[in-house]
């Protein structure tokens, strides 16, 4: 697990925000675009100028792969406005958007608030800034939900990630690190005890046999009603 050091920093690149992450487990500086969201992972010491001399010289295959992911994304009727409801572990909460230099979302007073610059590229801002606060509330959260349960499955991870699935809410690795689905954090916290459960219990039974099912079951009796509102509401959790 990469070490992270200080607070996100972000760079304005002309038509997308990148957040940047120092680490000091890399000697190189690596891009990537995740659900249109630009990060730019790069050693410590590294002095903004070289930061956006970088992304300057990658602008152009930073918005091919932006443009990309959005005709690849799943149709959201989302406007991205001031108003609309955004859910987060079974309740809904108003976005409320403000102009001014891009920052981070934030959970204020029972809203979400986000702050960008206005112009034709507000709303991508305004949905890469809500992914992005998905993806660190599912890194906080689930990890709390792994350390609660794994005791009382038995079972000690070698790793927890967040990860973007298509068709999926969770998965246990060859290695034994289990990775989690951020938008699983737009469901009901109780669904999020079952997804964290039972991707757990596949560190013990590597299938859905009966015996599977009934770990599940010893830790999460209620674990079919969990399991059946995921199958009936899973293409609304979108952002």
């Amino acid at each position: 697990m990469r070490t992270v050091l200080g607070a996100p920093e972000y760079r304005d690149g002309n038509g997308f925000i990148a957040e940047v992450i120092r680490t000091s487990r890399r000697k190189t500086a690596d891009i990537r675009v995740e659900e249109g969201a630009v990060s730019v992972i790069v050693p410590v010491s590294t002095s903004i100028e070289k930061i956006d001399q970088l992304l300057l010289s990658k602008r152009m295959w930073i918005k091919e792969k932006m443009a990309l992911q959005r005709d690849m994304a799943t149709a959201s009727s989302k406007q991205f406005v001031s108003g609309e409801a955004f859910p987060y572990l079974g309740r809904n909460y108003r976005l409320k958007v403000e102009c001014g230099p891009f920052s981070p979302a934030k959970l204020l007073q029972g809203r979400l608030v986000v702050q960008t610059p206005e112009g034709s590229q507000q709303p991508h801002m305004i949905r890469n800034a809500l992914v992005r606060w998905y993806k660190r509330q599912a890194s906080l959260k689930i990890r709390e939900k792994v350390k609660r349960y794994a005791p009382i499955v038995g079972v000690e991870p070698a790793g927890v990630n967040i990860k973007t699935f298509k068709s999926r809410w969770g998965s246990c690795t060859a290695k034994g690190e289990l990775e989690f689905n951020w938008l699983i954090m737009l469901a009901p916290n109780r669904m999020v005890d079952y997804v964290v459960i039972h991707e757990l219990c596949h560190l013990i039974h590597h299938d859905h046999s009966p015996e599977f099912w009934r770990e599940v079951m010893r830790v999460m009796p209620d674990y079919q009603q969990c399991r059946e509102w995921l199958r009936e509401n899973s293409e609304g959790l979108v952002v």
